[in-house]
C-alpha cells in the first residue's frame, strides 16, 4: 500500500496537524499508513481486510448497533493496526456488541459499550477463538459502562485477556451487575500462560453487591491453572466501591505483581486465592469506616505484602484489613495451599478493626500458616482496641520490630512493642508518624487517584440516586392522580400527598428512585394485587400515610409492595417511615412486602410503623431457596415499630448453602413489640421470626409477646447473632440451630425476660 486512502473510503475529516498528532499516538509515520473511515459495519468488513503495519481504522461517530467486531490483523512493533473512533466517546457500540481481537501489535481506542450486552460470553475478548489470539496488543481509552446481561444470573465477562505481552490501560469500567467476573486473565492454553501482561490506570467503577459468588472484580487466572505463572502486571488502578462481593481481585496463579493500586471503600479483599510468589506492594485502602470494607488476605506459598497502606477498615474474618489463612494439608489445587515463606512487611493499618491470623481454622483448614515473617508494621487504633484475632498455631510466623499504638502488645508472640505516637496526614493524603519510627508504609509511597485513571472524557458517576434529591410534586386525592404523578415523576423526586383519602385502581410502578409522603391525614386503598411494584431502576421511600387492604382482590398472595416477578438486574432500597398498615386479611398469605426469586434490595428500613391484621409475613424474603449461597437484602433493618396479629413471620428471611464469599444477609430488630405474630396454620416456619442463614443478627430492646419463638438456622462461616435484653411474655425462647458447622449453638441469648401470664 502507499500512502493514500483506498477507494473507496474517504479520508478522515482530520486537520494535517491531527492527522501528524494520531500517526504519532498509534506509532506509525503518516507517509507509509493509511487511514479507513468507515461509516457502517460493510465497509469495516472490507476496510479489515486490506489493512497493513501502520493504519488506523477509524468508526465515525453514532450508535452501531448489534456489531461484532472482529479486529484481526498484523501489525509491528511501533506500527500497530489500530481501530478508533472518531471522537473518542461518540461511537456507542451497542445492542448485542462485542469486540474480539486476535493478531500481532493491535491497538484499540475511544470506543464505549453501553444500551446493551454481548451475545457471546465477553463483551472484549484479546482472541476471536481458542486458536487466534491477540499478543503485543493494547486496548486503551474504552468505557464500558452498565453493559449487562438482562438475566441477573446470566454469567459473562466484561474484559477477557488472552495471549500475550497484552496491555489494558486507562479504560472505565463501571456497574456491572450481573453474574461474573468483570475482567479476567485466562492461561488455559500455552499460548496464554506466562503471559506478561500489564494492566494499569483504568477506572473500576462501582459495581453494586450481587449476593451470590461471581462479583469479583478482577481475577488473574483460575485454580485449574494455579500453579502455573502469568506474570501479570496490576498497577496504578482505581477500585471505587467494588462491592460485587468478598474478593475484590482474586489473584489464582503465580509470579504477579499487585503495585500502587487504590481501593476507595470496596468492600472485600485483594485476595491470594490461588498461586505463589506474587508481590503485593505499594497499595492504598480507603475504608472511610463502611461496612466490610477489607485490604489484603494471604494464601499460598511464597507471597510478599509491603508497603501497603490501610485505614478505616472495618471488615471481620475473611474481609479483614489483614488476614492470613490456615491451609488444608496436601490440599486439592482448588481448596486452600497452606501459606509459607509469606514476607509480610513495611504496612501500616490505620484504625483499621481486624487483622486475622491462621483464618478460616476448622477440622479441614488445620495447616498453619510455617516459615513466615511479620516485621515492621506500624498498627495504630484510636480506641485502643485489640486488633488481632489469632484462631491457631501461628509460631510459624517470625515477628519483629512492628509498632502498635496506643493498643498493648498482643500476647501470642514477641516481636511488638508499644508507644504512644501521634499522626499527620502527608502531602499523599495518607496519616505518618510525626517522626520516623522504624515501621509502617513508606513516605514516599505513590497513591493513585480517581483523576488519574480511566478516561478524562466520560464522566465518573455516582452510582445511586438519592432520595430527596429532585424536585417536590404536590398530589391529590383525585382520581388516577397518584398514579400519573408516579409515571411523570424524575428520580430523586418526591410526591407530597395532600390530606384525603386515596383509592389506587392501578399498578403502581417505580421504575426509579422516589419518595412518596403523606402531608396531613393521608389514607390509601388499592384495587389490584399490590399497591407497589419496583421494577428494575426503582427504589422506593414511603412515609407519613396508612394504607389499608380491604378494597384489595379476595384472592390469596396478595401484597402491598413487590418487587418484579421477574429477575432484576438492578439493586433497590426501600424504605418505610411513619408508615401504618392495616387490613391485610381479605385472604390467606396477604404479605405486606414480598421479594421475588433474583431480585436484590441494597436496603430495606422500616421505622416508626405499624402492621396489624395480617394474614401473611411482613417480609418474605425467601425465594431464593436453591441453597446456592443467593439472597434476597444486604440489610434489613426495623426499629420503633408494632406488629399486632401477624399469622405468618414477621420477617422469613432466607439464604442457602454453603459458599462463603458474600458478606450478608444481615438483619437488625430494635425497640419493637411484637403481639400474636406467627402462629398462622400456613406459617411453614412456625416461627415468629425465622432467620436461614443469615450471617449478621441483632435483636435487641424488643417486647414479644403472645407469638412463636424466634428461629434462627446457622449454615456457613462465623454468623454473629446476638439476641439480648429482649422481653418474652408467653413466647418460647428463641431456638439456634448449627446446620453445618457440627458445632454447639452460637448465638448470644442473654440478659432477656421471660414472663408468663
Amino acid at each position: 500500500m502507499g500512502g493514500g486512502i483506498s477507494e473507496p473510503y474517504a479520508r478522515c475529516p482530520m486537520s494535517l496537524s491531527g492527522l501528524l498528532a494520531a500517526a504519532a499516538l498509534f506509532g506509525a509515520s503518516p507517509a507509509l499508513a493509511e487511514t479507513f473511515f468507515v461509516k457502517d459495519q460493510t465497509e469495516y468488513r472490507d476496510a479489515l481486510k486490506q489493512l497493513e503495519p501502520g493504519d488506523t481504522v477509524v468508526l465515525a461517530d453514532g450508535a452501531w448497533r448489534d456489531f461484532e467486531i472482529v479486529f484481526q490483523g498484523t501489525g509491528e512493533e511501533g506500527a500497530p493496526i489500530s481501530l478508533t473512533a472518531e471522537t473518542p466517546g461518540k461511537v456507542i457500540i451497542s445492542g448485542q456488541s462485542n469486540l474480539r481481537l486476535a493478531g500481532e501489535f493491535l491497538k484499540v481506542s475511544g470506543l464505549v459499550f453501553k444500551d446493551g450486552f454481548t451475545p457471546t460470553s465477553e463483551v472484549i475478548s484479546f482472541r476471536v477463538d481458542a486458536d487466534n489470539v491477540a499478543n503485543n496488543s493494547r486496548v486503551t481509552q474504552v468505557v464500558i459502562d452498565n453493559y449487562n446481561q438482562p438475566e441477573r444470573q446470566e454469567v459473562d465477562f466484561w474484559v477477557m485477556m488472552y495471549g500475550k505481552n497484552n496491555r489494558f490501560d486507562h479504560n472505565h469500567i463501571a456497574g456491572k451487575r450481573n453474574k461474573g467476573v468483570t475482567m479476567a486473565v485466562r492461561l488455559n492454553t500455552e499460548q496464554s500462560q506466562e503471559n506478561y501482561h500489564r494492566i494499569d490506570h483504568n477506572y473500576f467503577g462501582p459495581r453494586q453487591i450481587l449476593g451470590s459468588n461471581g462479583g469479583e472484580t478482577l481475577r488473574i487466572g483460575t485454580s485449574h491453572y494455579s500453579l502455573t505463572d502469568s506474570f501479570t502486571v496490576v498497577e496504578n488502578n482505581y477500585f471505587d466501591r467494588a462491592d460485587g462481593e468478598l474478593e475484590i481481585i482474586s489473584n489464582k496463579s503465580g509470579n504477579n505483581v499487585f503495585r500502587n493500586n487504590t481501593f476507595y471503600q470496596s468492600r472485600g479483599t485483594l485476595t491470594m486465592r490461588h498461586g505463589n510468589n506474587n508481590l503485593v506492594e505499594g497499595n492504598v485502602f480507603f475504608g472511610n469506616g463502611a461496612d466490610h470494607t477489607g485490604g489484603i488476605r494471604v494464601i499460598n506459598a511464597g507471597q510478599t505484602i509491603r508497603n501497603n497502606y490501610m485505614e478505616g477498615l472495618k471488615g471481620t474474618r475473611f474481609g479483614g484489613a489483614l488476614v492470613v489463612m490456615n491451609g488444608v494439608p496436601n490440599s486439592p489445587i482448588n481448596r486452600y495451599h497452606q501459606v509459607k515463606d509469606a514476607k509480610i512487611t513495611n504496612n501500616s493499618l490505620i484504625n483499621s478493626d481486624n487483622i486475622q491470623l491462621a483464618a478460616g481454622s476448622d477440622a479441614e483448614r488445620s495447616a498453619v500458616p510455617i516459615d513466615s515473617e511479620f516485621s515492621q508494621n506500624l498498627i495504630f487504633h484510636d480506641d485502643g482496641r485489640d486488633v488481632f484475632t489469632v484462631y491457631d498455631d501461628v509460631s510459624g510466623v517470625a515477628f519483629a520490630k512492628n509498632l502498635i499504638s496506643p493498643m498493648a502488645p498482643p500476647d501470642f508472640a514477641e516481636g511488638f512493642r508499644s508507644e504512644a505516637i501521634a499522626l499527620e496526614r502527608a502531602q499523599n493524603g495518607l496519616l505518618y508518624p510525626e517522626s520516623d519510627v522504624g515501621a509502617g508504609a513508606l513516605r514516599d509511597l505513590d497513591v493513585t487517584t480517581k483523576e488519574e485513571t480511566g478516561v478524562a472524557w466520560y464522566p465518573k458517576l455516582e452510582p445511586i440516586i438519592a432520595f430527596g434529591s429532585g424536585e417536590t410534586i404536590k398530589v391529590s386525592a383525585e382520581p388516577n392522580a397518584l398514579f400519573d404523578a408516579v409515571g411523570q415523576a424524575n428520580a430523586g423526586d418526591t410526591l407530597v400527598l395532600k390530606s384525603g383519602d386515596y383509592v389506587v385502581s392501578k399498578f403502581l410502578k417505580i421504575k426509579k428512585p422516589l419518595t412518596i409522603k403523606g402531608k396531613g391525614k393521608v389514607n390509601i386503598t388499592f384495587e389490584r394485587s399490590a399497591l407497589f411494584e419496583i421494577l428494575d431502576g426503582g427504589s422506593l421511600r414511603l412515609t407519613g400515610v396508612s394504607i389499608s387492604g380491604r378494597d384489595a382482590p379476595d384472592n390469596a398472595g396478595n401484597a402491598v409492595i413487590r418487587t418484579s416477578p421477574y429477575s432484576m438486574l438492578e439493586n433497590y432500597r426501600l424504605e418505610i417511615v411513619d408508615v401504618h398498615f392495616s387490613d391485610m386479611d381479605v385472604n390467606h398469605s396477604f404479605n405486606v412486602i414480598s421479594a421475588a426469586k433474583g431480585t436484590f434490595a441494597d436496603s430495606i428500613l422500616i421505622k416508626d410503623s405499624s402492621f396489624r391484621d395480617v394474614t401473611g409475613a411482613v417480609l418474605k424474603l425467601d425465594k431464593e431457596s436453591d441453597d446456592y449461597g443467593i439472597y434476597n437484602a444486604e440489610y434489613l433493618t426495623i426499629s420503633d415499630s408494632i406488629f399486632e396479629n401477624v399469622q405468618g413471620a414477621l420477617v422469613d428471611f432466607y439464604r442457602g448453602g454453603t459458599d462463603e464469599s458474600t458478606f450478608g444477609p444481615h438483619f437488625k430488630l430494635t425497640g419493637s413489640t411484637l403481639t400474636n405474630v406467627g402462629g398462622g396454620k400456613r406459617n411453614k416456619s412456625k416461627a415468629a421470626i425465622h432467620l436461614h442463614g443469615v450471617q449478621v443478627t441483632n435483636i435487641s430492646g424488643n417486647v414479644i409477646k403472645n407469638s412463636e419463638p424466634i428461629l434462627i438456622n446457622h449454615t456457613v462461616g462465623e454468623p454473629k447473632s446476638r439476641i439480648v435484653n429482649n422481653t418474652f411474655i408467653n413466647t418460647p425462647l428463641p431456638n439456634n440451630f448449627e446446620l453445618n458447622s457440627g458445632l454447639e449453638p452460637t448465638a448470644v441469648i442473654e440478659n432477656n425476660e421471660v414472663k408468663t401470664r
